[in-house]
């Protein structure tokens, strides 16, 4: 008689404690379980309170009758947290996912039950599902290394600044506009609005003088802040023996790519981020188009906006940039053929070209395959 074996076709995985977070400002929500099925331990902590965590931990496994050393899952969604609990629990060999909160499956009822336990059942739910191989159950967030997170601060505060600055200038614009006055914003605005005369020839009432002086004041220190912050940006240095610096260097060999998209790029996504195919850099930057199709309807919703605001912000500005010192090139000749009819047809189509060439600018980094008809910078003496 013949036995005929063959590989097992499933594995079963050792027990272990799944521990889910709903990380609050004042107090964290834990949720235990071991499994489908089970009603999860729910316990709050203060907000920050590690060491309680791990005697929660310990307790939880003693109630669940895990062993002490049965491995730990734990979860939580991506937040006003960062990353640094994520950081704690892997340093004390805990397996821990950091989890987009808007790929979470969630009920699509008009009205829906919300509240922290019905989160930690979903979130437990879910875990156990990602756990047995169901990847699509949500998108885990690749958390970056304290250097790599540490990078990005100054570009990012930079641009914070500049917004700030912006509406600054936009709200004195608008307070002169409420008195039928228009000036430019500059140095001398001052000098300018004490001399400015109403409709009927007399001066601005001092109340709004003195609000466009404190916002004048305001302004005057965010310019001070944005010309350090641009001195730091110009002197950031190349370090060729790194992952970031040998980025940067590449990307500044294409004309139309200066200093700072170079920077920016490199710091959020290309020196770092693990890309596998264009779609998914096009997602990760939220330029991925969202289509909604049912039966005979079909909508086009634009892109998807579920990405990286910064280098999706970025990636427009170099897109109007390349069509301007690289107009010979293959993607400035797409976008000249589709979109060159009217001004609503060319900013649709920006963004187009913008997904384009940050799949060709990935492209040129990783294979070295520089984008069709590009000019690159000549070498410096």
């Amino acid at each position: 008689m013949t036995t005929m074996t063959r590989t097992s076709e499933f594995t079963v995985a050792p027990a272990c404690l799944l521990l889910a977070f709903e990380l609050g400002q004042r107090t964290w929500k834990l949720g235990f379980t071991v499994g489908r099925g089970q009603r999860p331990r729910v316990r709050s902590i203060a907000a920050g309170a590690v060491d309680r965590l791990l005697d929660e931990i310990a307790l939880a496994k003693t109630r669940l009758k895990l062993p002490a050393d049965a491995p730990v899952v734990s979860c939580f969604e991506a937040g006003r947290d960062g990353f640094w609990l994520h950081r704690y629990l892997v340093a004390h060999g805990i397996t821990n996912y950091v989890v987009d909160s808007s790929s979470i499956e969630v009920n699509r009822r008009a009205r829906r039950a919300k509240t922290d336990r019905l989160d930690l059942d979903g979130l437990l739910s879910l875990l156990v599902r990602y756990l047995e191989g169901d990847r699509r159950v949500w998108h885990v967030v690749r958390v970056p290394s304290v250097s790599e997170e540490d990078a990005r601060h100054l570009h990012r505060t930079w641009e914070t600044v500049q917004q700030d600055r912006n509406r600054l200038i936009n709200r004195m614009k608008g307070l002169l506009a409420t008195q039928g006055v228009q000036l430019p914003v500059n140095g001398d605005f001052l000098a300018r609005m004490n001399a400015t005369r109403l409709w009927d020839g007399t001066s601005l009432p001092d109340g709004i003088k003195q609000r466009l002086t404190r916002v004048g004041a305001q302004l005057e220190f965010l310019n001070a802040q944005l010309e350090e912050l641009e001195e730091a940006r110009a002197a950031l240095k190349k370090d060729r023996q790194t992952a970031t610096g040998q980025c940067v260097e590449q990307l500044q060999t294409l004309r139309g790519i200066g200093s700072i998209g170079a920077w920016l790029l490199t710091t959020e996504i290309f020196s770092w981020r693990q890309i596998q195919n264009g779609r998914q850099l096009g997602a990760l930057v939220g330029l991925v188009p969202a289509p909604y199709q049912s039966g005979d309807t079909s909508n086009d919703q634009g892109i998807t906006r579920a990405g990286n605001r910064h280098v999706r912000r970025m990636m427009v500005q170099l897109a109007w940039s390349w069509l301007r010192y690289q107009p010979l090139s293959a993607l400035s000749r797409w976008y000249r053929d589709r979109f060159s009819r009217g001004r609503r047809m060319r900013r649709i189509g920006i963004v187009a070209l913008a997904r384009k060439l940050l799949i060709a600018l990935w492209r040129y980094l990783v294979t070295g395959a520089v984008p069709e008809g590009a000019i690159m910078k000549p070498l410096a003496a």
